[in-house]
């Protein structure tokens, strides 16, 4: 029930508007008899080739310890580990998908919820004016109420998205009967006849037939919440049928009536019944708009934790579920992207234009990366996985093809959305790259350090000092900075690295790693997955484990505040992307709020560092 309410949101709220757009869209066909079934064959086999078999089958299979989407799917081949050709272009392309996710993110709350609201102008034609305001209205609320979490709100998900699915096939059912001519369309011939009379005009149509597996990556990202089975279980018991039985519907209305695609969907109804379709079908779009964003939360902590992005503030809304978190920033960002887009584009079928261009750009490299998961991971033979790729990329790249001619009508705006987002991530993890080269230049080996402090040791007061310290071996800037300055050390010095390793969750037996070292130093490592938030008090107090007792009431912590400063002298990156990276290391979230450090027990050293 829970996978049923949270992962079939987006897919299942498509028949709103997908056929619509194929026959009133902005590239509209003639609804004869050999388009409508034509158009209908291609979106039977996309259902069952792309969501039954690609991703209910084969992407599912690559998950990284139960979790997926495509940063958990890139974490899975850890392309950071070396600096090969092949494993920058992988990266790079990651990052690219993942960050156009972003642009989804914002388009589908908008497309989604303005295109349920509509319903208003067949039931009342008067309330056409009040279609944006109420739209614009829900929106906000429902980004107002994302600090709640989706624990909170989450139990009526299921029931609902149940109501609707049950909906669904009963409005078709009630039109196949009256026109059961419709249920030739599996016949692939008719999607084959379609290309042939239609020809270019016939590829064209593929950017609306698209729409209907719109939310095909969502049911990969959210596998680590729900797991295989009961995400597969929800499609082929209930929601597969359901949507199929309705598309089936909306063809045999257009038949008998083909004065009824423009709004096909919700003219299935009968009039008394179309105020309550209405409501319901705002109710379904609201829940496919929440997990997106949470979609978009999730991706974000993940890009974090895997060093892609910046500190931002998390917010964990669940104690039970780990996976349930909250980003301002990010929650009113998208609003406010939302909200631009419903004004900017003014309807649904506008929107349909801008609609596809970033998932089906995300579904191909999704592909491409599961088939190197295949080879290198699960050590199948390179020709085999050709062949099952090749089939792949056949319908995606048809699909991304198609939806690349929206680009001049609205398709730009996810692709500059996520050309922004993906400068952002790969100016991030290049400055951290030149940041820790930089950081190494100034280090002292700790053996030279220890045995210098041996031979000269310094006053030692009373406490535990804690350095937090980066994966770069030596002592750290701010321990030789406090040294040199202050003359003194505590009683007991640990030198702490907090890593996020490249799986979703670390249990608690390999969350630590305690080295005893000379002259009191002790160097701890804390080990989190992409999925988790670190929280660096509960790890020292949890060192007592390993004979490493710390005070926290007497703990001082040592951070680096680094001061970066752009040059053209030293080899790095261009100029306006250090100013970049100095701009976002200025504004992410401080080291004291994301390691849940106490403010109040903190010591910042100041280092300036040319890159």
């Amino acid at each position: 029930m829970a996978a049923l309410g949270i992962v079939y949101g987006d897919i299942g709220t498509s028949p709103i508007y997908a056929l619509r757009e194929c026959f009133h869209g902005s590239h509209p066909f003639p609804p004869t008899p050999d388009n409508v079934l034509g158009v209908l064959s291609l979106i039977f086999w996309a259902l069952m080739i792309t969501i039954s078999i690609k991703y209910l089958l084969f992407v599912m299979s690559a998950d990284n310890h139960g979790e997926g989407g495509i940063l958990a799917l890139l974490a899975l081949l850890a392309p950071w580990r070396d600096r090969s050709r092949k494993s920058r272009v992988l990266l790079f392309i990651g990052l690219f998908g993942a960050a156009l996710l972003y642009g989804d993110g914002a388009i589908t709350p908008a497309i989604s919820v303005l295109s349920a609201v509509e319903g208003l102008e067949i039931a009342a034609p008067g309330l056409k004016p009040y279609v944006l305001p109420i739209t614009i209205a829900v929106l906000v609320l429902l980004f107002r109420f994302q600090k709640r979490g989706s624990s909170r709100i989450g139990t009526v998900f299921g029931p609902v998205m149940l109501l609707w699915f049950a909906t669904l096939p009963i409005l078709g059912i009630s039109w196949i009967v009256r026109a059961p001519q419709v249920l030739t369309a599996v016949n692939p011939a008719h999607g084959a006849d379609f290309f042939i009379h239609n020809g270019w005009h016939g590829f064209v149509v593929l950017g609306a037939v698209f729409l209907v597996v719109t939310g095909g990556e969502a049911l990969y990202a959210d596998m680590g919440h729900f797991g295989r089975f009961p995400i597969r279980l929800a499609w082929f018991a209930l929601v597969l049928p359901a949507l199929l039985l309705n598309y089936f519907g909306q063809a045999a209305l257009i038949l008998l009536n083909p004065g009824q695609a423009r709004q096909p969907f919700f003219n299935l109804a009968p009039g008394w019944a179309l105020y309550p379709l209405v409501v319901l079908a705002t109710l379904a779009t609201v829940i496919a708009s929440q997990a997106v964003i949470s979609g978009a939360f999730s991706l974000t902590r993940q890009a974090v934790q895997l060093g892609q992005f910046p500190h931002v503030h998390i917010i964990q809304t669940s104690r039970e579920e780990i996976g349930q978190i909250y980003i301002p920033s990010v929650n009113w960002l998208l609003m406010i992207v939302t909200i631009s887009l419903v004004l900017g584009f003014g309807s649904s079928s506008k929107l349909a234009g801008a609609y596809g261009v970033a998932v089906t750009t995300t579904m191909v490299i999704t592909v491409v990366l599961a088939f190197f998961v295949a080879v290198g991971t699960w050590r199948w033979h390179p020709v085999a996985a050709a062949l099952i790729t090749t089939l792949f990329l056949t319908v995606d790249l048809s699909f991304f093809g198609a939806n690349m001619l929206k680009i001049g009508a609205g398709g730009w705006f996810p692709l500059a959305a996520g050309g922004i987002v993906f400068a952002m991530m790969a100016t991030w993890h290049r400055g951290r790259e030149i940041l820790a080269q930089r950081l190494q230049e100034t280090r002292e080996p700790l053996d030279h350090f220890l045995l210098r402090i041996a031979a000269n040791p310094p006053l030692r007061v009373p406490g535990t000092a804690v350095f937090m310290v980066k994966r770069v071996p030596g002592a750290p800037p701010q321990l030789l900075h406090h040294l040199a300055h202050n003359h003194v050390l505590h009683e007991q010095v640990v030198l702490l690295t907090v890593v996020t390793r490249e799986v979703p969750r670390v249990t608690a037996e390999k969350r630590l790693e305690v080295i005893r070292l000379e002259q009191g130093f002790s160097q701890v490592t804390v080990n989190y997955g992409f999925m988790q938030s670190p929280n660096v008090p509960v790890a020292l107090r949890e060192c007592e484990l390993f004979g490493l007792k710390v005070n926290l009431d007497t703990t001082t912590y040592f951070l680096a505040h680094e001061t970066l400063i752009p040059s053209l002298k030293r080899r790095g990156m261009m100029l306006w992307r250090e100013k970049l990276f100095s701009f976002m290391t200025r504004n992410a979230l401080p080291s004291t709020d994301f390691f849940r450090i106490p403010p109040e027990r903190v010591v910042e050293l100041g280092i300036r560092l040319e890159i």
